[in-house]
């Protein structure tokens, strides 16, 4: 589908502010899980590792499934895609209320929620970079402060929620603001190119022009594209036929049995062949469909910046995410007393994620900032914070490393901004769902790994010395992939030399 020049303005301003929404309604309860998560410590009785399962998949499942939600925002929009994922989200924070064990929280809480909060994530960013080119990157860190203000919010009205209504209660009441998501989706208005008078186009007319396999010379666009539409005028056409063949002939077949049924048998055999042709005309584009994609994905991972990136972000994730999940129960360990705890952890890192995503944002803009070299300086000093962990033993120590945790993980505003600049605006649905996938498989084995290594070592130090190694192997890597130039990926081969001829003058016979 081709788009409009981004107008970088305009109603391009309410698409961030519903963006806004949108993650704030769908992430609050996601990321400020671990007031839940402690909860469901003293509800179940389970152990760290194996309850820690429910927010990493609420966190990873969205992720993961990232291919198909960049798939389905293509294919279908932005606006349904958003109002679908909002029933989705209120459903499953709903039906979790009603939970009987940890396994119903997996399915309810974890894959049902998570779904509808990849296609959402996927749904806004891919819009907001539809209506924004010059100010991209502080279009994508206000709507991505929206789960950053929803964390700092949902962390304490959720725990005010329990003590009040209990576990139960507040799961009901949360599931019941996410229903405002319907609101924001509608006012999500496509940005399409003015040669293209439908909202949405069918699955066969949104196919691209390049994965067209009827593109021969004597034929022109027109032709190749009717090609599949002609086996559905077939039924008419032999109808039609049958219809006008004349009254003389219509009179014999009556009088001779055998001859009709002879006809009807010649009849069903070519519409049965028509029929046939068209199934393997649309076997054999859905086949091309699908070595397009193999074959794009494959020269997205030649580009080092991009494979680099991908290794960056699974890795960032298994070690940058347990904390917002665990920050409350290692304070807990820690033998920090309620009465010092001021204000949340997890809300110390949710308000300066919010921060963190703003002014990341603010920066990328600057031409003079390479926005790759941020990213990798966001990771490496994260990676020595979550070091810093173990060291600290008191709630003001512990809230310094979470303002700190919260600002870098503000990255994230940042990071689409790096995939548009790596493989570009055209290829940045395909990539982001590649990135997101492997985003989501680390958000959903860091939790659970932590709290397995507090199960076996019944305290976090070694736990969080993996994380920090995790996030600062991931930044050095990615350094030096980008060292030898930012631009390296973007440059075009240099145009072959013009040959030259030489003539010599033939003398004169």
């Amino acid at each position: 589908m081709e788009f409009k020049k981004s107008p970088d303005g305009g109603w391009g301003w309410v698409i961030v502010l519903v963006s806004f929404f949108t993650q704030f309604l769908c992430y609050g309860s996601p990321l400020a899980v671990g007031v839940l998560y402690i909860e469901w410590l003293d509800t179940f009785g389970e152990g760290k590792g194996k309850t820690a399962w429910v927010g990493s998949l609420a966190s990873g499942v969205g992720l993961l499934a990232s291919p198909v939600c960049s798939l389905c925002v293509s294919s279908f929009g932005a606006r349904p895609v958003t109002i679908f994922s909002g029933f989705m989200v209120a459903g499953g924070l709903m039906l979790s209320s009603f939970a009987p064990n940890l396994y119903f929280l997996f399915f309810s809480y974890g894959i049902v929620v998570g779904l509808g909060c990849g296609l959402l994530y996927t749904a806004t960013v891919t819009i907001t970079c539809q209506y924004f080119d010059s100010h991209r990157g502080l279009a994508l860190g206000l709507i991505s402060t929206g789960s950053s203000v929803g964390l700092f919010i949902y962390a304490a009205l959720q725990r005010l929620l329990i003590e009040f209504y209990g576990l139960d209660g507040c799961l009901l009441i949360v599931g019941a603001l996410a229903l405002n998501i319907l609101a924001c989706g509608s006012l999500m208005r496509p940005l399409e190119s003015s040669n293209c008078p439908l909202p949405e186009k069918t699955a066969l007319e949104s196919i691209p022009d390049q994965y067209s396999i009827y593109s021969e010379k004597e034929k022109d666009l027109e032709e190749n594209t009717n090609i599949l539409g002609k086996s559905y005028s077939a039924e008419e056409t032999c109808k039609s036929i049958l219809a006008s063949g004349g009254r003389k002939q219509e009179s014999l077949l009556h009088k001779n049995p055998t001859m009709a049924h002879a006809k009807e048998a010649e009849t069903y055999k070519k519409k049965v062949a028509e029929q046939t042709y068209f199934c393997k005309q649309l076997a054999k584009r859905k086949w091309q469909l699908y070595k397009n994609y193999c074959g794009e994905t494959v020269a997205l991972f030649k580009n080092k910046v991009f494979s680099a990136l991908f290794i960056a972000i699974f890795l960032f994730d298994i070690g940058g995410f347990p904390p917002s999940l665990l920050m409350e129960d290692v304070a807990r360990s820690s033998n920090v007393k309620e009465e010092e705890l001021i204000m949340p952890l997890i809300s110390i890192i949710g308000i300066m994620t919010a921060v963190g995503k703003l002014l990341l944002g603010i920066l990328a803009d600057f031409k003079w900032i390479n926005t790759l070299y941020l990213y990798v300086a966001t990771l490496i000093i994260m990676g020595l914070a979550l070091c810093a962990i173990p060291f600290a033993k008191s709630y003001v120590t512990l809230a310094i490393l979470s303002g700190i945790l919260g600002f870098l993980t503000g990255n994230w505003s940042i990071f689409p901004y790096v995939t548009t600049k790596t493989v570009g605006i055209e290829k940045l649905a395909h990539a982001y769902g590649i990135l997101m996938f492997f985003a989501g498989l680390g958000n959903s084995l860091g939790p659970p790994i932590v709290g397995w290594f507090y199960d076996w070592t019944q305290t976090y130090d070694t736990a969080f010395y993996f994380s920090g190694f995790c996030v600062l192997l991931g930044g050095f890597i990615l350094l030096l992939a980008a060292l030898p130039s930012w631009d390296t990926c973007n440059k075009l081969l240099p145009k072959p030399a013009p040959t030259t001829f030489l003539y010599k003058v033939s003398s004169n016979v």
